[in-house]
């Protein structure tokens, strides 16, 4: 790709607030597409997004900002996708242009719920984009740090590594820092299953239990990540690099993980409708949980998962989180 390819993002949250900025740093036009009349004319006004990241300044000569999904789809080159999992299959529905010559980048942190399937098989299923042309971001990399320009780590997984090498310049910056991998597959998993250990580890929080149990729960948890992983997309991989273990331990620690604060809300007694509305953003690892179940469930030979397995009886089968919780410490070591 070279430096006249054309960047979109879509999705107007925090992540993908992050993306643009991270972006800004490097091109000198980037498009953004989102479905609110609203914030487009807030942020062509004010140069910020009223409702995420606000502290975000943006040049808005640099930006295409556009309600409609197919200008923008159609004027890019490269489609980095921020839907959150929830709601992208509607948004994609409104695509009629043709983007199977166009490089897609899953940044959304979940799988489709509707089919079961990683973002970057929907797209290659529906849309006949090749798997080179399919790459994903991973962290560890929380949206408000990048606000706050502190030290950062992305990896950009793709099949073709200068593909991949090319999306990750564009991203790098004084405080972002960027590498490549060829596991693609493998790290959409992972984005998608640290949220569900993020939402355990709040529920341990909100139940009361302390850092030595949160410590034996993560690293459980990014055990069982492998063992999923594994059985999903069989490869040479090091489950420690900050991909995997990285991101698993700042989404599970960090005070501004949404999927732990929707968990330590659980533990504490609210329901899921209840934290739903209080929080005002989307826990991803709510809707991962039921397709890591349902994967597992479909597999001949199931996979040891006792920690999502815990999640998901709370979340969807309404057991109660402290009995839950009391079972589940006997089954880590």
């Amino acid at each position: 790709m070279s430096n006249t390819t054309k960047y979109a993002v879509f999705g107007a949250g925090s992540w993908a607030t992050a993306i643009v900025k991270m972006l800004s740093e490097n091109l000198d036009e980037i498009g953004w597409y989102m479905r609110s009349v609203y914030t487009k004319e807030h942020i062509l006004k004010e140069q910020h997004n009223p409702s995420y990241l606000s502290s975000v300044e943006f040049h808005t000569d640099q930006l295409k900002l556009s309600n409609d999904i197919n200008e923008i789809a159609d004027w890019a080159d490269v489609l980095i996708f921020v839907i959150p999992s929830a709601f992208i299959h509607a948004e994609l529905e409104k695509l009629t242009s043709d983007i199977s010559q166009k490089t897609i980048v899953s940044a959304v942190k979940g799988i489709m719920p509707e089919t079961g399937k990683l973002v970057g098989e929907h797209f290659h299923d529906e849309y006949n984009i090749p798997f080179e042309n399919i790459a994903v971001i991973a962290g560890p990399c929380h949206a408000e740090e990048v606000a706050l320009e502190r030290l950062s780590y992305l990896t950009i997984a793709c099949d073709d590594s200068k593909k991949a090498q090319a999306i990750a310049d564009n991203l790098s910056s004084d405080y972002i820092k960027t590498k490549i991998s060829d596991d693609v597959i493998g790290i959409e998993y992972a984005v998608m299953l640290k949220n569900i250990y993020a939402i355990a580890a709040g529920i341990a929080h909100g139940l009361g239990y302390g850092d030595n149990f949160q410590s034996v729960l993560m690293s459980n948890g990014i055990r069982e990540m492998k063992r999923f992983i594994k059985k999903m997309h069989k490869m040479k991989r090091n489950i420690n690099n900050s991909a995997y273990l990285g991101d698993l331990l700042v989404t599970g620690y960090s005070v501004f993980s949404r999927n732990r604060m929707f968990g330590n809300m659980i533990g504490k007694g609210y329901t899921v409708k209840s934290a739903q509305m209080e929080m005002n953003m989307i826990a991803e690892g709510y809707y991962a949980t039921k397709s890591a179940h349902l994967l597992n469930d479909k597999n001949k030979k199931k996979t040891k998962l006792p920690i999502i397995n815990a999640v998901y009886d709370i979340l969807y089968e309404n057991k109660n989180p402290k009995k839950v919780f009391g079972k589940l410490v006997d089954k880590l070591d």
